[in-house]
């Protein structure tokens, strides 16, 4: 090398100064907590205005920009107009709401930035397998079941049914694909969830495959509709390998027949999963727990746990009764990921790594935020806060039973209450206009955010109560303002 060459100065993206990003840190922590402690009196959502949309035009930044100022943006830009589902009037779609712990525990994780899922012998796998075990536990899987933590249901939804497709496929589906053997098929209800749908595709069955069973009054799959359509498959030279249950549907909170369908399935000898995305954490409400009996006899339960357990998102999970059926349909070892080398001087519990359950090998520490955050509130508070929500579900009802100018689709099956404004002289076209319209003035004025569903042809008000910040007051505010806006709106 000659004098005359000169020598880059290596970089790095750690701070040029710590004690400044440590205070901005602080900051953050300060004003994060304090966001979260004013939520009630704030409004419970507001629309990003044009200037906001207009502010995330443009290309990537070229060049540093000060810590501090890319925290002002977040501040004026991003804060002030998020979905709104951590507000105590936040019953929209089916959204969790968050604790402080968990988003302490989501910055632990991600500030040491360790990677969960492989290398046995590190903390994070230890964590995982001790939520994994709760779980277990609390749903009443056999104790040598297995599980996985998802971002979500959708994503434990399509593991799931990988496991079921594999394992009730007749011959090695990883090796030759679905081209041998007779066309596969399972059943799910009308009201069933669109990642089950979604699962179907990606797995190469085709959404063909997936049979849709009518529903009954309460919602639930029509048990002998489901017989006939079974029948009818077989004879017809299908293969049906599964039926789905669900605890708890998206519009109205319906819980099939779990017992009947583990029978069926028992009978029929077909796969049951349940997507019980965030009605099966009815089973640790003792008051409750008896309207998803039979979900335990599933050979495969998908869940959320940033739903009706209020962790922040995302985090799912899925439990899998027979682990060899869920390692068998994942499970790869290519040598540059061999298992059990290269630890010495270690005796104990030697983990499988989490990447033979699943389709992921890099994943995020989520099971910290769901283990902190458990151990900080603990089951049995747990289970009153979702017996509290369909406690809350069942004063709302009462309360749109007493008023002559709200009708309820149907009494409320877990923690979901569908109701309108009514009002006589509206045809069913104006009356679906006016319950839209009624969800947009609540949400933009900021009173409250439910959202709308169309049942047996009709719109609703969807109120999804998976809140812990709720209070019955809260729907005294949502009852009266639904009537007074329909007032003006039907004028």
């Amino acid at each position: 090398m000659t004098p005359e060459m000169s020598i880059p100065a290596e970089e790095t993206l750690d701070p040029d100064d710590w004690d400044a990003m440590r205070a901005l840190g602080h900051r953050m922590v300060d004003d994060m907590v304090a966001y979260i402690q004013g939520l009630r009196d704030s409004p419970a959502w507001r629309h990003a205005p044009e200037v906001v949309k207009a502010h995330f035009d443009g290309g990537p930044p070229l060049d540093p920009q000060p810590a501090q100022d890319v925290y002002t943006e977040f501040t004026e830009y991003v804060l002030p107009y998020l979905l709104g589902n951590s507000h105590p009037r936040f019953w929209g779609w089916v959204a969790g709401t968050g604790t402080v712990m968990g988003a302490f525990a989501e910055f632990l994780a991600t500030a040491a930035n360790i990677p969960s899922g492989c290398f046995a012998y590190v903390s994070p796998n230890y964590v995982e397998r001790q939520v994994i075990q709760w779980l277990v536990d609390l749903f009443g899987f056999p104790s040598g079941a297995s599980g996985l933590l998802t971002t979500g249901c959708s994503s434990s939804n399509l593991v799931g049914l990988a496991v079921a497709r594999n394992a009730r496929a007749g011959h090695d589906v990883r090796r030759s694909g679905l081209s041998t053997g007779h066309r596969m098929v399972l059943y799910a209800s009308e009201e069933a969830h669109s990642s089950i749908q979604k699962a179907v595709e990606l797995l190469g069955l085709g959404s063909d495959a997936l049979r849709p069973v009518p529903v009954n009054e309460a919602q639930q799959i029509d048990l002998p509709a489901l017989r006939a359509a079974i029948d009818r498959d077989r004879q017809q030279g299908y293969a049906p390998f599964c039926v789905v249950g669900v605890a708890g549907t998206t519009n109205e909170g319906a819980i099939d027949d779990l017992e009947g369908l583990a029978d069926l399935c028992q009978e029929e000898e077909l796969w049951f999963h349940v997507d019980g995305a965030f009605g099966a954490w009815a089973a640790i409400a003792p008051a409750s727990r008896h309207l998803v009996a039979g979900m335990e006899r599933a050979d495969s339960l998908a869940f959320d746990l940033h739903k009706w357990m209020y962790v922040p998102y995302p985090i799912g999970g899925l439990l899998v009764r027979r682990e060899e059926d869920h390692r068998n349909a994942f499970s790869l070892h290519p040598t540059y990921l061999a298992h059990g080398e290269g630890v010495r001087g270690l005796t104990g519990i030697d983990l499988p790594w989490t990447s033979d359950y699943g389709i992921e090998l890099s994943r995020g520490f989520s099971a910290l935020k769901a283990w902190m955050t458990i151990k900080e509130q603990g089951i049995r508070k747990y289970g009153r806060l979702i017996q509290q929500n369909i406690d809350q579900a069942q004063y709302l009802a009462a309360l749109v039973e007493a008023a002559p100018e709200l009708e309820l689709v149907l009494p409320p099956a877990l923690n979901v209450v569908c109701f309108r404004y009514v009002q006589e002289g509206l045809n069913e076209a104006q009356l679906d206009l006016v319950n839209k319209q009624i969800e947009v003035e609540l949400q933009e004025r900021g009173i409250a955010v439910p959202s709308v569903v169309t049942i047996r042809g009709k719109q609703y008000l969807h109120a999804a109560i998976t809140n812990h910040r709720s209070r019955k007051e809260d729907f005294d505010v949502l009852v009266a303002e639904v009537i007074r806006l329909g007032r003006e709106l039907a004028l």
